[in-house]
């Protein structure tokens, strides 16, 4: 009978089995699956404790569900990241009594709490920062706009996107580093008002 890591005798085979794929450079996530340990970047592993302090169990799904099919199913991982993001706006429009969009897809979600948490380029005073804040905020519609032509969220059409697990990761790490820098705001500021 298979049984999963950590039910075997009293946890410690499930560490030698860790052992043993972190020295391959894999690693063994929820679900059964075994992934690059790449995936396990620094950013990563910030925004998957934060997740799990916070407790928001929707976007800490979307967060497994990424990494899991990045090299498997690479479109579906891209429809995750995609999914990471709206997860932290529907999370972060309920906890703050905001007003949901009517169209509840990335994009106006994302409108909803950036102007809520203040990422407008044209209100900060430093050059760089405002470049880097006009990044993300176009990085945000590049992701959406991927998960619509590219992911397997929606069917294709004439043109078909060839996601590799490269597109994949470039989409998951973007998303993990805009939620982690919007959970640090938000509690910066939950923090400054307590």
């Amino acid at each position: 009978m298979e049984q999963p890591i950590g039910t075997w005798n009293d946890g410690s085979d499930a560490k030698k089995i860790e052992a043993i794929l972190a020295q391959c450079k894999l690693r063994y996530v929820t679900g059964g699956r075994v992934v690059a340990a790449q995936m396990s970047a620094a950013a990563s592993r910030t925004l998957e404790t934060l997740l799990k302090s916070f407790d928001y169990r929707a976007i800490d799904e979307e967060f497994s569900r990424a990494l899991e099919n990045v090299q498997s199913e690479p479109r579906e991982a891209v429809s995750a990241a995609s999914n990471i993001l709206e997860s932290f706006c529907k999370v972060f429009i309920a906890e703050n009594s905001l007003d949901l969009p009517a169209k509840q897809d990335l994009k106006p979600l994302w409108t909803v709490v950036r102007k809520h948490l203040g990422f407008d380029p044209s209100a900060i005073a430093d050059t760089d920062l405002q470049t880097i804040l006009t990044g993300m905020l176009a990085t945000v519609e590049g992701i959406a706009a991927l998960r619509t032509h590219a992911s397997s969220a929606h069917g294709a059409g004439v043109t078909s996107y060839r996601i590799e697990s490269r597109h994949a990761r470039l989409a998951i790490h973007a998303a993990h580093t805009i939620t982690l820098f919007a959970l640090e705001t938000w509690e910066k500021r939950r923090k400054g008002a307590g």
